[in-house]
């Protein structure tokens, strides 16, 4: 499933439970109280539900009654329907004035929950969150958090505690400097993970601030997405702020402009990005003292090339005079290159591109 999300640590809660322990049964009654109180504050009154062939139930909720609008900063706040700024030739103004239009339109955008139906107009599609979702992170009030220490600040060599301590690896592709937007076209994999409270995700980072204290971060991708394979389902997302109000907005596939993060949300975005990060990233947890087995990417390494390891190509920023162009130069980071990697190119018709991944535990990743 498309998601512009952010991405977070999933913790199993572990429980011994004593049959005669009343203790016990209080603890676990206050966490089903506090998970039911919390259901109801993120799953929003639908006007339609729809029911997900893979058991995922679909509640299509107004646009304005959205979970985002549970923010004090977001009180009487109008939302912008469509752009007013954007970087020359990404947006064709006929097929943003006239959205009915389906002239020069790429595909449709096909989830599987579509398969029993569709959200009406004027609404956005959630999934409901489920107790069992909430009771796999190590509180119910951190559910969907992000945590500071899961964004990497890129080193020429790991920290060997940024490896121990947060169990956050990674394998990108990323550029320094003043940027106002960023743009790149991703293949979609089936990853596979080796313990519930681990993930593995592709996804593009605007970042802004210091890593140290006060970090802005926007991030959207893929996380774990099945029946979606190869080249065939390459994903291109595109970002870009709007400097009068500081909006960064941002586009899926050439044709649909999903939305937009506020302004008045960031200390530093609110004026243009320090960095930008194409990649993948996955939870290390070594829970039974050895690398976890969870895929990145196709689970291939780069040298396998295309047609088995997971690309981002086409990779694009937005420069200081609006224009959409390569970047000068591309850094790679990953903390172990013999669990995950990543090697960078440049051709024609792929411009700036790079392949990364790897399948994890291996014989020279134990």
């Amino acid at each position: 499933m498309a998601a512009a999300h952010f991405s977070g640590v999933w913790f199993l809660v572990f429980m011994v439970l004593f049959p005669h322990c009343s203790g016990g049964r209080a603890s676990i009654s206050k966490q089903n109280l506090e998970a039911n109180n919390h259901l109801k504050q993120l799953n929003k009154p639908p006007l339609k539900s729809i029911k997900s062939p893979d058991g995922d139930i679909i509640d299509c909720v107004l646009v304005s009654h959205q979970p985002a609008f549970d923010h004090p900063l977001f009180k009487n706040h109008t939302i912008q329907v469509r752009p007013n700024y954007h970087p020359e030739g990404l947006i064709d103004e006929k097929k943003v004035s006239n959205p009915q239009s389906n002239e020069g339109k790429s595909k449709p955008i096909t989830q599987l929950w579509h398969l029993n139906g569709k959200c009406p107009e004027g609404t956005i599609p959630i999934r409901r969150t489920k107790k069992e979702d909430l009771l796999r992170t190590s509180s119910v009030e951190s559910y969907g958090k992000k945590k500071h220490r899961n964004i990497v600040k890129p080193a020429r060599s790991a920290d060997p505690d940024l490896i121990n301590q947060s169990g956050h690896q990674h394998a990108i592709a990323y550029v320094e400097g003043e940027f106002y937007g960023a743009k790149a076209t991703m293949n979609v994999w089936d990853p596979k993970i080796q313990q519930p409270n681990e993930f593995s995700l592709s996804q593009l980072w605007v970042l802004g601030g210091t890593f140290a204290s006060d970090l802005n971060s926007i991030e959207a991708g893929w996380q774990v997405s099945p029946d979606l394979y190869g080249d065939s389902n390459a994903r291109l997302f595109t970002y870009w702020t709007d400097p009068k109000e500081g909006n960064w907005w941002m586009q899926f596939g050439n044709d649909y402009v999903l939305g937009y993060w506020p302004g008045f949300l960031f200390s530093y975005l609110a004026d243009s990005a320090t960095m930008i990060e194409w990649g993948g990233e996955v939870v290390n947890s070594a829970s039974d003292g050895q690398h976890t087995t969870t895929q990145m990417g196709s689970g291939h390494f780069p040298e396998e090339g295309f047609g088995k390891s997971s690309y981002f190509r086409n990779i694009q920023i937005v420069d200081g005079s609006n224009n959409l162009r390569a970047p000068k130069e591309v850094n790679t980071f990953t903390e172990q290159p013999e669990c995950y990697n990543v090697q960078v190119g440049k051709t024609g018709d792929w411009g700036n591109y790079f392949y990364y991944g790897g399948p994890g535990r291996n014989p020279n990743c134990p």
